[in-house]
């Protein structure tokens, strides 16, 4: 969230100006961040209105100052080191605004409010929007696949709100069907200049495009199609990859396969048995992948890369490759009856984790 005044007191402010501003904060999140001054912003401490009506309780007066009975080591981000670790201590503490501070001079460069931001993924992200969608012509004619809506916004839309939430914001979409309508709706500025168009010269596959982006600047990113609607649980497939020391985490789907045939097992031409109607269980790949970004400069610019053909090379390689089950909504929206039941769903309760 934008740094707002409304959050921030200044050290000199009394217990009395204290319970005035939080006043004003009521239904909302109740927590001041007492600063050196207003326009300088350096952090001092944090205060609730629990600390202001101890301190009132312990017989302090009304006029004192406030940098007299604030948190001077509230947790707060400095930097990027352990990011992700101090926002996980902050919401286990039951702290939801965090400020973030400039490492130099303890400045608040921003507010974090973690009732609205799932989590802060240290991941860049890359979605797949070149593909041509021919199963739902004529709905893709004129419209690429990703920018067809589902309920009240684009399909690519869906995605990324989801990564945004995750405090994913460092996103690149690669385009190349219709790719002048992509770029222009991704100019809009409520995406804030967050997401960046990356024009594919001819058709790379799943992963070939991936040598067209430059600038990735975290240890691991996440890549998938765009075309997807799934609740799937970023952090929890982060904390899978990263503890693991995985190359490459794919996220998979449950699919099952039923006979309705007796199946026979035999050997030579002998029957030794037979499984009436039989139901085979399996994962298949969900077209979404979390991996270093060292495996990026594996694959050679200009060349065709489909997701398999990546991964037969990390194994082969001796790298570990895993998969992380994805619970709950997950549609590929390849077909117009992907489409209507995405459509269907939306109405019905929409993506929830």
């Amino acid at each position: 969230m934008a740094i707002q005044d409304s959050h921030l007191i200044p050290a000199t402010a009394s217990i009395r100006e204290a319970f005035a501003k939080l006043n004003l904060l009521s239904g909302g999140n109740m927590t001041l961040f007492v600063v050196n001054n207003l326009s300088e912003k350096v952090l001092v401490g944090s205060l609730t209105d629990g600390d202001l009506r101890r301190a009132i309780i312990s017989e302090a007066t009304l006029d004192i100052p406030v940098d007299r009975i604030c948190h001077h080591d509230c947790i707060r981000i400095s930097g990027s080191v352990g990011r992700y670790d101090t926002i996980v201590n902050a919401r286990n503490r039951g702290i939801y605004l965090l400020p973030v501070v400039d490492p130099a001079d303890g400045h608040i460069l921003d507010l974090l409010d973690l009732k609205n931001l799932k989590a802060e993924l240290p991941l860049d992200a890359v979605l797949m929007a070149g593909g041509k969608g021919e199963r739902l012509r004529p709905l893709t004619l004129d419209t690429p696949k990703p920018l067809l809506s589902v309920g009240d916004k684009a399909i690519i839309d869906y995605n990324i709100d989801e990564l945004f939430a995750n405090g994913i914001d460092h996103i690149f979409v690669t385009v190349n069907y219709l790719k002048e309508s992509i770029i222009a709706h991704f100019a809009d500025p409520r995406f804030d200049n967050r997401v960046k168009c990356v024009a594919e010269p001819k058709r790379l596959g799943t992963m070939g495009s991936l040598a067209l982006v430059e600038g990735l600047k975290e240890d691991n990113l996440i890549v998938m199609n765009s075309d997807l609607l799934t609740s799937l649980n970023f952090e929890k497939m982060y904390l899978q990859h990263s503890s693991s020391g995985a190359a490459l985490t794919m996220g998979v789907i449950p699919y099952s396969v039923s006979i309705p045939f007796a199946i026979i097992s035999t050997e030579g031409r002998k029957i030794k048995g037979l499984t009436e109607k039989p139901t085979y269980n399996y994962f298949a790949n969900a077209g979404v992948y979390m991996m270093r970004r060292d495996i990026v400069d594996r694959i050679p610019k200009g060349e065709y890369l489909d997701a398999p053909d990546l991964i037969d090379l990390l194994i082969s390689d001796g790298e570990l490759v895993e998969y992380f089950p994805i619970e709950g909504i997950w549609i590929d929206i390849g077909s117009p009856d992907d489409y209507r039941y995405a459509n269907e769903l939306m109405k019905l309760k929409g993506l929830s984790h």
